[in-house]
Formats: C-alpha cells, sequence, structure tokens
C-alpha cells in the first residue's frame, strides 16, 4: 500500500529558526502556498492520483479559498495543526486549544469531520505519546505523526514498525500511518518525502519503493516550488536541507507517481486489514 499526503503551509513555515517559528515571522515573508499548490495538483492530475492534505489552521484562516479548492478538487482534508508548533514544546492544554482550533476552521471550510492528524516535524515523540489521546479524544482516527527514527524535531526511535499499527491509551485506540523505512543493516533510511525524497538519485528511490509493501509520503508545496527565495539566517546544514534537490524534485515525483499507484488515506483505511496489526500498548 503506497499512500500520498500533502502537508500544506507555506514556504516560510520552518520550524526551530527564531525568525519564522511564529506568526511574527511569518506576515515578514510574502506567500508562495499558491504557487507550490499548482504544482501539486498537476502533479496529481497527470497521473490521476488521489492524495490527502494535511493544512494549517493557520492557512485555512487566512486563505479560505486554499481549503475549499482541494475539498472541490476531490481531495481528503486532515489537519497539520493549528499554528505549526512543536508539540513536545507545549502542554497537554496547550495542544488541546490549537488541535481544537485547527479542527473547527477545517471542519467550518470543508463541511467535513476532521479524521486525520499530522504533527508539524513529527514532533510526538518518546516523552510526549500523551498527545494520542488526546487526538483520539477529538475525533482523529487515523494518526500520521510517527516517525520511527531519529529525527531534527521529533521522532520516535523505538518503534521498530515501517507500517501500519495501532496505539492503545487508557482504553482508547488510534490508528497510526506512520513513515516507512528500509533498513541498511542497522540503519533506517528514510527516503518517501520532503528532503529525504529531494536528496537520494531517483534509482535508489525506485528500488527502495519496490522493496517496500507500505509507502506514506509526504511533501510540502516549497518542496517543488524552484523559484522560492532562499531564507537568510540558515546555517549550512539548515540551508541544505531545506534547498537540497528541489529543481529536480517535480521531475522526479511525476516519475515516481507514474511508475507506482498511490492512493489516499481513504483508500488505503479500507484497504489495510487493520485487525491483523500489532497493538502498542502506550
Amino acid at each position: 500500500m503506497k499512500i500520498i499526503t500533502f502537508d500544506i503551509e507555506d514556504w516560510y513555515h520552518l520550524l526551530d529558526f527564531k525568525f519564522t517559528e511564529t506568526e511574527f515571522g511569518w506576515l515578514n515573508f510574502e506567500s508562495r502556498i499558491k504557487i507550490g499548490l499548482e504544482l501539486i495538483y498537476n502533479l496529481l492530475n497527470e497521473t490521476e492520483t488521489k492524495a490527502t492534505f494535511f493544512c494549517l489552521g493557520w492557512i485555512a484562516k487566512r486563505y479560505p479559498l486554499i481549503i475549499k479548492d482541494i475539498v472541490s478538487l476531490g481531495y481528503e482534508i486532515g489537519s497539520h495543526s493549528g499554528m505549526h508548533q512543536l508539540i513536545y514544546e507545549m502542554t497537554p492544554g496547550e495542544f488541546k486549544k490549537d488541535l481544537d482550533y485547527s479542527i473547527k476552521i477545517l471542519q467550518d471550510l470543508t463541511g467535513k469531520r476532521i479524521r486525520y492528524y499530522r504533527a508539524p516535524g513529527f514532533s510526538i515523540r518518546e516523552n510526549n505519546k500523551w498527545a494520542l489521546e488526546i487526538l483520539a479524544e477529538y475525533g482523529i482516527e487515523i494518526d500520521c505523526s510517527i516517525f520511527p527514527a531519529k529525527h531534527q524535531h521529533g521522532g520516535t526511535p523505538t518503534i521498530n514498525i515501517s507500517g501500519p499499527m495501532i496505539f492503545s491509551i487508557n482504553g482508547i485506540k488510534i490508528k497510526e500511518l506512520p513513515i516507512n523505512y528500509i533498513k541498511l543493516g542497522k540503519l533506517k533510511i528514510m527516503f518517501s518525502g520532503g528532503g529525504y525524497f529531494r536528496l537520494f538519485p531517483y534509482f535508489l528511490i525506485e528500488k527502495w519503493t519496490k522493496k517496500s509493501e507500505y509507502i506514506m509520503s509526504y511533501f510540502h508545496p516549497r518542496d517543488f516550488d524552484a523559484n522560492q527565495p532562499i531564507i537568510e539566517g540558515l546555517n549550512m546544514i539548515r540551508r541544505f536541507k531545506t534547498y537540497i534537490g528541489i529543481k529536480s524534485a517535480y521531475k522526479k515525483a511525476l516519475k515516481w507517481l507514474s511508475e507506482f499507484k498511490f492512493y489516499d488515506i481513504a483508500e488505503a483505511d479500507n484497504y489495510i486489514n487493520w485487525s491483523a496489526v500489532r497493538v502498542i500498548n502506550l
């Protein structure tokens, strides 16, 4: 099962960088989200692919027509949080407030219940899995926040499952569609989205895709926007991660989606035999 998703945020929504980590910084930049979205729509149209869009509540409030356009094109909407903040820096109360904000505005715009969630930066870690229980309490049925390896802003490396799972917390269950990986020796290699997809050459992505029964891909509008400005002040490593491979990303993704069949989360949910997946008690 190969799943394609997009995290709908603007090119300046970089985490853990003082000029871009809050709304006060975002307002200093010109929006380019519509440019990236047009490339995404073209990509999906050319390959006749359905996808799920994880949208920021802040984007929904600022550009409500974007959300309505996504729905009118027949794509699914999930929440990518309200204000794009790292969950492990929040209290449970702050997380509830942010989640409630995002769900309400997205449901008001779409007229549909929000069932899916992805945390900014995959920021559900070992010490804040309480967020999963809160997600379930707010009606989220499928979470896509788990990055089962080390990650700059999140990561749960003790989870050694590259496929669907179910979390059980105090009698509450929530389905999980994590980021996938392949093993090279003891290393977990991610390749199916964002900077990882942009970094690796296509022949490796193709090879690893053929070996993987499960793929969870994730992209952002900025991943395909080759003309976006360079944000000043990033260190060399962060700049490399942010901009590597953007010029070739669209053609690479077009080839990937043309060669392999991808589905949205609803289709995957219906296909997966959830009674057979591993249940993790937290």
